[in-house]
């Protein structure tokens, strides 16, 4: 079992203090230099969307693309949904038991926050729904956020192992075309940096556990050359942060992660079979494993909210390799992105309006 949290070097740690400062410091550095910065990163974003919208959409009969939207059967986007969402509320079951060992939260709240942050993710430029969840839950839950945030690291890290294990199984089960093999050799690269990043990742949260009071000299010195007030926020964070980063011992909460971690995947997985028999495509369910590979892939690349463009160009591309081209192949990838947006999106607004928040609200407390 990890170390409690709240102590930290051996000295207790006033979590409301440690969140009044990083608050605190949040504040006083001012909007200006938070809205230039979101608007920045916007409008690289969507330079980057409009660039693979237009490749998409360059040699596409809109005519045709429409027939191609029609043809599809409807009827598949009832269970294609409800998976969608089954796969979040599992993610938020997970995240659960990653709190395990600081409190029962509420699956009510943690849905919420998970729906908020997916939300955020898909109508605010940065990226910021990580850190919306982090504040959602915290204040729902009265967890400290540093806890939450570790918690989240740990939950990337599931997922992160998971995105292998499907790479792997796509790899050794799925046999492409030819012209795929091209592909293949990319992804085979893709999941050794994956892999090296994943275990780098493990080392340094080991290094954090293990190697405390040297880590944190060593965060000390990085954070030298910037202001005081930096230092002030990032400190009491990464303190409360190394206490948070812990997994219980018990073996049915150890189970309940992996299982959870494959029922998310699965439900994610699954809704793109679906979608491609909508239109008529029957492959292998490695095939929807391949493509999910590649949308994965996709969403890491920075692009305007909601990863208008690098998603539908992703799915394109994994779709051409299985001769599916053209204004179909583009239909899907728009019904396949649209199945992962709108329902997310408009829950995450639900709850939203529910707990008296606003969008503006959300993107101070993001960053």
């Amino acid at each position: 079992m990890w170390p409690a949290a709240g102590t930290f070097c051996g000295t207790p740690y006033s979590r409301s203090i440690m969140t009044n400062k990083a608050e605190g410091a949040i504040g006083a550095e001012g909007t200006r230099k938070p809205e230039r910065r979101r608007h920045w990163q916007f409008w690289v974003g969507a330079g980057i969307s409009v660039f693979f919208l237009a490749i998409l959409f360059r040699s596409m009969d809109f005519a045709k693309l429409l027939d191609a939207l029609r043809s599809m059967d409807a009827r598949f986007l009832v269970p294609a949904v409800a998976a969608t969402l089954f796969s979040y509320y599992t993610r938020a079951y997970r995240w659960k038991l990653l709190l395990a060992e600081e409190k029962n939260a509420s699956m009510g709240n943690l849905f919420a926050a998970v729906s908020i942050g997916y939300m955020a993710n898909n109508l605010l430029p940065a990226r910021i729904g990580e850190l919306v969840r982090v504040y959602v839950l915290g204040e729902r839950e009265g967890i400290d956020k540093g806890t939450v945030f570790a918690s989240l690291v740990l939950d990337r890290l599931f997922d992160g192992c998971a995105v292998l294990c499907i790479l792997l199984a796509t790899l050794f089960t799925l046999r492409l075309p030819g012209e795929g093999e091209g592909v293949r050799a990319a992804l085979v690269t893709g999941g050794y940096v994956t892999a090296a990043a994943y275990l780098a990742i493990i080392g340094f949260l080991v290094l954090l556990k293990k190697r405390t009071s040297a880590m944190l000299r060593l965060a000390e010195r990085v954070l030298k050359p910037f202001p005081p007030a930096v230092t002030a926020k990032v400190m009491p964070l990464l303190g409360s942060f190394i206490g948070g980063v812990r997994l219980s011992s018990r073996l049915g909460n150890l189970l309940g992660l992996a299982a959870s971690s494959v029922v998310i995947w699965a439900s994610a997985v699954w809704p793109i079979d679906l979608l491609l028999r909508s239109f008529g495509i029957v492959l292998p369910i490695t095939a929807s494993l391949f493509i999910m590979v590649l949308l994965v892939v996709a969403v890491m690349i920075p692009a305007s909210p909601g990863y208008i463009g690098t998603y539908h160009y992703a799915c394109y591309q994994a779709l051409t390799v299985f001769g599916i081209t053209g204004e179909k192949a583009l239909g899907v990838a728009l019904v396949i992105h649209a199945v992962n947006f709108f329902p997310i999106t408009f829950l995450g607004l639900y709850y939203l309006v529910r707990g008296r928040m606003t969008l503006s609200g959300l993107a101070e407390k993001g960053q």
